[in-house]
């Protein structure tokens, strides 16, 4: 006998499973897109220094992403106030310029998928950072990620010898810089993440451009293809500083921020995998400290994270 209520139990059951994969299905789009964009970013560094010296290609990638976000900072210009403008400044200054120049510097020396590998300390930094400035608390394994991967960061930077390459340090630094940052965010309430990131780079993207003023052109615009490696910078600029953090705010609003940050177990492998594309050696001691960072940072979010993570890159 036909039973109506029935029916319609069955769709809507049906209904939900479609939306659930609906949802899911678009999560991970948006985390593999982010994980490739991210990933990308170190070798686009790579191709702008064959033109462009560590100086140059920080500020252009400031002042780019500064006039890319304009139109979303002019609209929300108001919503800069005292009691927010440090925050915003620590974002700018420590989250966004510092690293845009320590990045630079250190592939000056060390190869892009290396580079890609110790960014993956990110979420360690901030879980430690949040410890020690913010007063979070931490559980066991968060205490294990984090001294996992920092093994793991000693092997990357390792040379066949107990002396280290200083280059790497930087990465280093700047992921320590990414740590504040991201803890900052957590203070900043009722200003979403774009929004955030618009006003952070208003306040240092005209230092950038000043930068930019004084700077020597003339050696790179003498250098071979220099038009297409300004060209990768602005991808770098536009995708990797300004896109790609809409998208990671999207999907933290979607889901949560445990599972945003999840994209950094992902980037290391597009990183490597650009570097051996472009001729860079993966040795396995790499692919084993590379292991032992990605253990520590699932170790280190593992159930709960301590805010909003951002790979500004």
């Amino acid at each position: 006998m036909f039973n109506l209520p029935s029916c319609f139990h069955s769709l809507k059951n049906i209904t939900f499973v479609i939306i659930m994969f609906r949802d899911k299905l678009i999560n991970w789009s948006i985390l593999i897109l982010l994980s490739l964009t991210w990933g990308t970013s170190f070798i686009l560094m790579k191709k702008g220094l064959r033109s462009f010296d560590s100086l140059q290609i920080a500020s252009l990638r400031i002042f780019i992403s500064y006039l890319f976000l304009l139109p979303v900072a002019i609209v929300n210009i108001r919503k800069m106030n005292r009691g927010n403008f440090l925050s915003l400044l620590i974002i700018g200054l420590i989250g966004n310029a510092l690293p845009a120049f320590l990045y630079p510097f250190a592939q000056r020396r060390i190869d892009s998928s290396v580079a890609g590998m110790l960014n993956a300390l990110t979420p360690l930094f901030t879980l430690l950072t949040g410890i020690i400035l913010y007063g979070r608390k931490a559980r066991w394994n968060q205490v294990a990620g984090i001294l996992l991967g920092l093994a793991g960061a000693g092997g990357l930077l390792y040379r066949g010898s107990f002396s280290f390459d200083p280059a790497g340090l930087l990465i280093v630094l700047a992921t320590f810089f990414y740590g504040i940052s991201s803890n900052q965010v957590t203070l900043i309430k009722n200003i979403n993440g774009v929004v955030i990131t618009s006003l952070a780079f208003f306040i240092v993207g005209p230092i950038a451009g000043i930068s930019l003023l004084i700077s020597d052109f003339g050696p790179a615009l003498e250098t071979e293809n220099w038009l297409l490696n300004l060209g990768f910078i602005s991808i770098l600029s536009i995708f990797g500083s300004g896109i790609a953090v809409g998208l990671l705010n999207i999907l933290i609003i979607r889901t949560s921020p445990v599972h945003a940050v999840s994209v950094t177990y992902l980037v290391p492998l597009v990183s490597t995998l650009w570097g051996y594309a472009d001729g860079e050696n993966i040795t396995v001691f790499m692919i084993i400290s590379v292991i032992c960072i990605l253990t520590g940072v699932y170790l280190t979010i593992k159930r709960r994270s301590p805010g909003i993570i951002r790979n500004k890159l």
